[in-house]
């Protein structure tokens, strides 16, 4: 099974299409505009009429979602093999990523949808701890995949990227994992227990995951390797791995979080997509979305005072339980581009 197959638009022979990745926090869950019900983003073949790739990429935005576009940048290009234009040529990607407000957010036309983007990406979602698919399945099926290589070296070059992407060590996999998987592990080299997680390496475990062959959107898929133990993976892992797009689509989300993630360290993003008055711990909680991990709560207020980024407003939440809490709003004269360098958002312990 396969999602790249061959597709074209309407519209003909073109050879580069734009591709856009919206991302919005509603209800503290971040979340990212699709079409054709969750299975594609925003899209279109850049036409003669289009002055510029951002002309292309707003008018497909708005002819397919109604969402007017605020903060646009460009997020990557790469050439589809997989992929033909109608007369035999491979399509030229260009994907966006753009921020929107709550506030800014019309009513979709039914094509259109907002899915929260762990729906695609379970496993990058630490608020709660670790996710269980990482040690019951995704670990030891890639440390499968790790003795399929030819040869030593490959071999062990893949348990070091296992071992740099997932954050975990072999010691992590438990008696839950399919058991010809946990008996080949256990013959291997011992990964060391405590590698942090890396929130931005988004991109790098979804190419993980693609070249292993453990997502629907991998030509080789499903592995060969995992034939002999099916009956033995946890039930519906299928289903435990992320929705499939099509075309490289969820590659391209993958980007834009790995983006986002890496760009809230030193620039203060979080701000396109709050509303223009918040309450502190809506701050935070909209950050800890977007990096899916807890942070700590007084190590981001003395970052947030220590930085100069917010001030009050003088007014209060109208909260129905507790006392009211202040009400802030971001400093508009404050310089964006060293806002927070050299800064590290403080995780919670």
């Amino acid at each position: 099974m396969t999602l790249s197959y061959s597709h074209a638009h309407q519209q003909g022979s073109g050879t580069t299409e734009v591709v856009a990745v919206l991302v919005a926090i509603t209800e503290h869950t971040a979340r990212v505009l699709t079409v054709d019900q969750g299975k594609l983003l925003p899209n279109g073949p850049l036409m003669p009429l289009h002055r510029s790739l951002q002309a292309g990429v707003r008018q497909w935005v708005e002819e397919q979602t109604q969402q007017p576009l605020g903060y646009l940048e460009q997020l990557y290009t790469f050439v589809d093999t997989n992929r033909r234009n109608v007369d035999g040529h491979a399509l030229v990607y260009v994907s966006y990523l753009g921020l929107v407000q709550e506030t800014q957010m019309p009513k979709l036309p039914s094509q259109a949808l907002w899915r929260d983007w762990y729906d695609y990406f379970p496993w990058e979602n630490h608020l709660d701890g670790a996710p269980t698919i990482i040690t019951s399945f995704i670990v030891p099926a890639l440390l499968a995949w790790a003795e399929e290589a030819d040869d030593a070296i490959t071999q062990q070059r893949r348990r070091q990227r296992i071992e740099l992407c997932w954050g975990v060590g072999e010691a992590h996999v438990t008696s839950q994992q399919p058991p010809s998987l946990v008996a080949s592990a256990a013959s291997r080299e011992q990964l060391p227990e405590n590698r942090e997680w890396v929130a931005e390496h988004v991109l790098l475990r979804y190419e993980m995951l693609y070249e292993a062959g453990l997502i629907p959107e991998a030509p080789s898929y499903p592995p060969s390797y995992l034939a002999n133990v099916s009956t033995e993976l946890p039930k519906h892992w299928s289903q435990l791995i992320g929705e499939p797009m099509y075309y490289d689509h969820r590659r391209v989300i993958a980007t834009a979080i790995s983006r986002l993630r890496a760009k809230i360290e030193y620039r203060p993003l979080i701000f396109g997509l709050m509303p223009e008055v918040f309450t502190l711990s809506q701050l935070q909680q909209s950050v800890e979305a977007l990096s899916g991990v807890r942070l700590h709560k007084q190590n981001f207020r003395r970052l947030l005072e220590a930085q100069n980024l917010v001030m009050e407003t003088g007014e209060s939440s109208s909260a129905q339980r507790g006392r009211p809490a202040k009400l802030y709003r971001f400093r508009h004269d404050i310089e964006l581009q060293s806002l927070l360098m050299d800064s590290k958002l403080p995780k919670r312990k």
